[in-house]
């Protein structure tokens, strides 16, 4: 899998059309949670691509200190059914985390996790913060990564 970190305004309308499919394939579809994805937050967001054989097979998006939460943040961390078994969850991930160090020089991130994934996120250094909560019907915990 080939990883690109992209400014919202240099996508490529294939790009765009590919990230908002995959979301909606995972979010909406696989998950079965009818929600606002398209939420005017992608143009101020750096955007962590991960594509094989031309296609966007996993995704994040990243957002600076301020912009989302007090911290930077990661979010729409997904990858394609099809992809999962090669790892690539933690290949996105600890990309997203490089970019966010480079891009916006901390290391202290934020995520919004679905609770199911707090092992996952755990291993890469982040533990949990506040009480659990439920976004948009799905059961979710505050995570941070200090260093």
């Amino acid at each position: 899998m080939k990883i690109t970190v992209k400014s919202f305004g240099v996508l490529t309308t294939e790009e765009l059309y590919q990230i908002l499919r995959i979301r909606a394939e995972v979010f909406i579809v696989e998950q079965e949670c009818v929600y606002q994805d398209i939420d005017d937050k992608d143009q101020k967001a750096l955007h962590v691509i991960g594509t094989k054989n031309n296609e966007i097979v996993a995704y994040t998006r990243l957002f600076k200190p301020g912009d989302y939460f007090e911290e930077a943040s990661i979010g729409r961390v997904l990858v394609k059914a099809s992809e999962r078994k090669y790892g690539y969850g933690k290949d996105i991930m600890k990309a997203s985390i490089k970019a966010v160090e480079k891009h916006y020089k901390t290391s202290v991130i934020k995520v919004s996790a679905q609770l199911y994934l707090e092992r996952f996120y755990h291993t890469l250094g982040f533990d949990q913060v506040g009480e659990g909560y439920l976004e948009d019907g799905i059961p979710h915990i505050g995570m941070v990564k200090k260093q």
